[in-house]
């Protein structure tokens, strides 16, 4: 049976991680095979693009340029995606599509029409059975994170870039049937256990 493809979306600080690791505890008691992956990342090929992006050394980056690394990095992806879904295992991904969408559409102003041509030649037909969108705003994910990681490209835009990413996100999830909604303002344990729910409720577990 060809497994299923999850993604988690979220401003940066909105427990993320956290939240990862308490999935993967309860996948490895359940005995459940998955594979953990990133975006940008993911392959060797794509980590290395990672880096470019984040990499604070080159100054202003033309955003249809950031456009095409993301999706670059995104085509290798997906074909280690595939893989892993061919053999029957559940994909966890940390970020894709909505987050281009949200940061390149809504943080930088890319067309929509170019994200989506490019996430079709990325993605080759490839579908997310599930999102879940961890949603807490801009200010209260950095004061969780404890402010901004300034080695970080990303991280160095100002607060009205991460508000338009967050109504992006919220736009998205709002519009988008496969996107579950979680209040991420909850304790660690509140938010792991309504994640659980929608995964079973959507039928991923």
């Amino acid at each position: 049976m060809r497994g299923k493809f999850i993604t988690i979306e979220g401003c940066d600080g909105s427990g993320k991680s956290t939240q990862l690791k308490m999935l993967e505890a309860c996948l490895i008691e359940r005995k459940i095979d998955f594979v953990f992956t990133r975006e940008p990342g993911g392959t060797p090929l794509s980590e290395r693009i990672r880096e470019l992006i984040l990499d604070t050394s080159y100054g202003d980056t033309d955003k249809y340029t950031e456009l095409l690394l993301y999706e670059a990095a995104r085509r290798q992806h997906v074909v280690k995606i595939a893989k892993w879904l061919d053999e029957g295992k559940l994909v966890v991904c940390d970020r894709f599509t909505d987050s281009t969408l949200a940061y390149q559409g809504y943080g930088r102003g890319v067309d929509v029409e170019s994200i989506e041509l490019c996430n079709k030649i990325a993605l080759g037909g490839q579908k997310i059975d599930l999102t879940i969108f961890l949603d807490l705003s801009p200010e209260e994910s950095f004061a969780r994170k404890g402010g901004a990681d300034f080695g970080d490209r990303l991280e160095t835009e100002d607060a009205s870039f991460y508000r338009r990413v967050y109504e992006g996100y919220k736009h998205i999830a709002e519009d988008t049937e496969r996107v579950v909604t979680v209040d991420a303002r909850g304790s660690c344990e509140q938010i792991h256990d309504d994640i659980m729910a929608a995964l079973v409720e959507r039928g991923i577990l």
